[in-house]
């Protein structure tokens, strides 16, 4: 069972709010916003295994290349050029599909593997957090994404996306039972979780909103969510409690008003998800 935590704009929240769901309902928290990984701040898990992660990339052996520029044509991403008689390599470009080498009918070009960021393992008391982390410079997030989810396995887990509505977010959400869609009161939240709405009813996944810096006022999200039918399951307020948790780098379940909001919340996503699968 997983349920993937997005939002449409980053700031929103969102880490926050899939942390504290992690805590609150013991389940395992993945994190999948390697371009900016911070669950690991709040949830504080003691790391017991790294691995990296690569992808392959071509090697061109000049002493076996006729320049017949096959490999050139065949790539999609712009990532091998001919210049000066020569295959040139933008490796940063390279998406390792391996049409170069399948097209090589003279064996110039094998592949050597290129690392692009690491994964992490971890525990604390109660569950088990992994995040990727993407290198500095480095352009592509998806390699990773999917390597941290054939890590999950069939555990009930929490996914942590990125923010937007991405290739990354689309990688992260991809096979999830339920999302989270977490947004803030302003019509630019609104905005941008429109996109996230559009997305997951796309991809054919149940939702629910959170909103996140509330009042006690009906708000524009609120009157949206009543206009389209759409499921609010919870509310987290615009309170200075929150701000001080926060800027100490703890989890708001630390603070017995808002384990009790995040419990409440962990059951009615459970519901919803039970729901779903009638």
């Amino acid at each position: 069972m997983k349920i993937a935590v997005l939002s449409g704009k980053g700031g929103t929240g969102k880490t926050t709010i899939s942390t504290n769901l992690a805590k609150a309902m013991g389940w395992n928290y993945v994190d999948c916003d390697v371009e900016e990984p911070n669950g690991f701040i709040f949830l504080n898990p003691k790391v017991i295994k790294t691995e990296q992660v690569s992808i392959p990339v071509p090697e061109i052996d000049p002493s076996k290349c006729i320049g017949c520029q096959k490999c050139v044509n065949i790539c999609q991403f712009n990532a091998l050029a001919w210049a000066n008689k020569d295959v040139l390599l933008f490796d940063k470009l390279c998406h390792g599909c391996g049409a170069c080498s399948l097209v090589c009918g003279y064996g110039a070009i094998s592949e050597v593997d290129r690392e692009i960021g690491h994964i992490d393992v971890g525990n604390d008391e109660q569950i088990t957090c992994m995040r990727g982390t993407l290198n500095i410079g480095e352009p592509m997030a998806v390699p990773i994404i999917r390597d941290l989810k054939k890590m999950i396995g069939n555990e009930k887990t929490i996914i942590d996306c990125s923010p937007g509505s991405t290739c990354s977010v689309v990688a992260a959400i991809e096979g999830v039972d339920y999302a989270v869609l977490v947004t803030e009161p302003t019509a630019f939240g609104l905005h941008d979780l429109k996109i996230a709405i559009e997305l997951v009813r796309t991809m054919n996944i149940p939702f629910g909103i959170i909103i996140n810096r509330g009042s006690h006022e009906k708000d524009l999200i609120e009157e949206h969510c009543e206009k389209e039918k759409i499921n609010i399951i919870g509310k987290v307020m615009f309170d200075k409690d929150v701000a001080v948790l926060y800027s100490k780098g703890k989890l708001l379940v630390e603070h017995e008003k808002y384990k009790e909001l995040f419990l409440h919340i962990g059951k009615k996503v459970e519901g919803e998800i039970a729901c779903s699968l009638l």
